[in-house]
């Protein structure tokens, strides 16, 4: 049955006058809901689609505003449906049976839907927003999905293109690939590109394989678009081997189009969608089949992250939540303090088992800290919606988590109840987090440095701290506590932020020279004569208190002794008020055919 018919039988039903009416009020409950997710999803889709306009228009800073505005889209629409119901249907007041049935018959809509697992997760959104926590549970919420997206198809093009390589040469199939996703700007020289992309794919094969029967390229139908690119995602299949692939496209500063690199190793792909890059903006009309797609490409990858990586941070959250619980189920270890030096705003913990660490702001946060709960929320949406080039951790952020208190190691659970005691809620078997945020797990830097007494090894990464910290400058960003244990070490080794109590933007601070004593009674004192008034910088300080062991300082004045005087500061500071916008690669500079290819190597 199509949706079209099922919602025709709905509507019949519930217009017979012999009907119930209660039944009548279900129906029509039921279709509030999903006019409301329908309507989000119509503005989700076409800020997705406004992308490719941008791109080529190289508007990068609509760009970025696309996917800032984007993650207000969601409990946008959520609030507006919720207070619809109320308003219309008392909903807040409504019996459990009728609750219990409106899922039901939300079910029955979902026939055909393109984004059932979407709309669950909206029904969920809307229904905890009105009911009471303790209305939480399978009768009245999808715990589980109902509704499966294994077959779903799209009504107008594929999900993905298939081309044969097998039919016509390389070239031309490469051709085909990059010239039906209708560009409307010219490419400065597409032959040279796909020479370029044969190229790269021959040194990362070490040979050309014979073509099998069922040799084939697969490629998702919408570019992803991020900053400055526009990616072409899919994956060659030959036999029983598949090699994924991304082709970044950048536009040049005549408004033409070049390829700038190949990517096909796994870990190349993966960190396309590391959690911290922005959002990608991709138009979807069956997003499970491109998270789908994604997950075969790089199974490592979790689907709640390739659903946040899409811009579907909800959908992320929803699967996170089931994939916490389907753990904890299956093992017996209990959450406990997290290794490492305790912070001063947040209680840290981890489950041993699970690759991710959980936060929870204390009541009270002691001085020299100058943050409150309110402020420190502030901060983390602030990163949430800046761009966070590869160097800042994305946070989950839930409400009203409930926990088995069995799985909290005692010493947790004291530690919360006294650090944090209005942010817990303890209900029988049941610990309630009201509030908390959720981050992949790293190697705290402080603890990998210590554990890497010299060597090449230590100079690599005390240089990727200094990049780190660059990067995030120029995207105007600064981090404000700049010690080693506010960064960690990711699985894929780089260094990353991820403690964002006392961040700024750039713009907001004035870095300094420290000025001459007054008289050297005062530089004899030991006092700081300098201090001055909030958001005044000094680098010149840095070194004191990140440069204490002499391998870890010689490796920072090797690359980045810049870093510790104003200009460097003072520069970015000035360019980024300029509204210059940097480029950033989230693929190594050596993969970029500019710096691998003469131009002579190209005929």
């Amino acid at each position: 049955m199509s949706a079209r018919n099922a919602a025709t039988l709905n509507e019949v039903i519930v217009d017979d006058l012999d009907i119930e009416p209660d039944y009548r009020q279900i129906a029509e409950l039921a279709r509030a809901i999903l006019a409301g997710f329908d309507g989000h999803y119509a503005r989700f889709r076409a800020a997705s689609r406004s992308a490719q306009a941008n791109f080529e228009t190289g508007d990068t800073r609509a760009l970025r505003d696309a996917v800032r505005d984007r993650i207000a889209f969601y409990d946008g629409r959520v609030l507006e449906t919720s207070e619809r119901l109320k308003l219309e249907f008392r909903a807040e007041r409504l019996p459990d049976d009728v609750w219990a049935s409106v899922k039901s018959y939300f079910i029955g809509l979902l026939v055909n839907h393109k984004q059932p697992e979407l709309a669950e997760t909206f029904f969920n959104s809307v229904s905890c927003r009105i009911l009471h926590r303790t209305y939480f549970h399978n009768d009245f919420i999808f715990y589980r999905p109902a509704v499966s997206t294994e077959y779903i198809e799209t009504t107008a093009a594929p999900t993905f293109r298939t081309y044969y390589p097998k039919q016509h040469d390389l070239f031309a199939t490469l051709a085909s690939i990059i010239g039906d996703f209708d560009w409307r700007l010219p490419f400065v020289d597409l032959d040279r590109d796909i020479k370029r992309i044969v190229r790269a794919l021959y040194r990362h094969l070490g040979h050309w394989p014979a073509l099998a029967y069922n040799a084939q390229i697969q490629v998702l139908g919408s570019p992803f678009f991020r900053n400055k690119a526009a990616y072409l995602i899919g994956r060659f299949i030959n036999g029983d081997v598949e090699t994924p692939f991304a082709l970044p496209l950048c536009r040049n500063h005549d408004g033409r189009l070049f390829v700038d690199a190949a990517l096909f190793a796994h870990d190349q792909i993966r960190s396309l969608f590391s959690l911290s890059r922005a959002y990608f903006l991709v138009d979807m009309e069956v997003p499970s089949a491109y998270v789908a797609f994604l997950h075969e490409l790089i199974p490592d990858k979790s689907r709640a992250e390739l659903y946040t990586m899409v811009g579907l941070g909800k959908q992320g959250k929803t699967m996170f939540y089931r994939e916490l619980f389907h753990h904890l189920r299956h093992t017996s270890d209990r959450f406990e303090i997290a290794p490492g030096i305790r912070g001063m705003v947040m209680v840290v913990f981890t489950l041993p088992s699970f690759p991710f660490v959980f936060k929870v702001i204390k009541d009270v946060i002691p001085p020299p800290k100058e943050v409150n709960r309110e402020i420190v929320r502030a901060k983390y949406l602030m990163v949430k919606r800046h761009d966070r080039v590869g160097r800042m951790a994305d946070s989950l952020e839930f409400s009203d988590v409930a926990l088995p208190r069995e799985r909290f190691d005692p010493a947790l659970l004291d530690e919360l109840r006294t650090l944090a005691p209005t942010m817990v809620e303890e209900d029988g078997d049941t610990v309630v987090l009201r509030h908390i945020y959720i981050e992949c797990r790293m190697v705290p830097l402080n603890i990998w440095l210590d554990t890497h007494s010299d060597g090449a090894d230590l100079e690599a990464k005390v240089r990727d701290y200094g990049n780190a910290l660059r990067e995030l400058a120029i995207a105007n960003i600064f981090p404000g506590d700049m010690l080693f244990k506010n960064f960690g070490v990711t699985r894929m080794g780089r260094v990353v932020f991820y403690d964002y109590d006392e961040i700024e933007y750039m713009t907001d601070c004035d870095f300094r020279r420290i000025p001459p004593p007054p008289s050297p009674e005062f530089e004899m004192s030991g006092e700081a004569w300098f201090t001055g008034h909030k958001g005044e910088v000094y680098p010149e300080e840095f070194g004191t208190f990140l440069l204490n062991r002499k391998p870890v300082r010689d490796a920072f004045m090797k690359y980045h002794a810049d870093l510790l005087q104003p200009a460097f500061w003072q520069q970015t500071k000035a360019r980024i008020q300029a509204g210059i916008i940097e480029d950033f690669f989230p693929y190594p500079q050596t993969l970029r055919f500019s710096q691998r290819f003469h131009p002579k190597m190209d005929n």
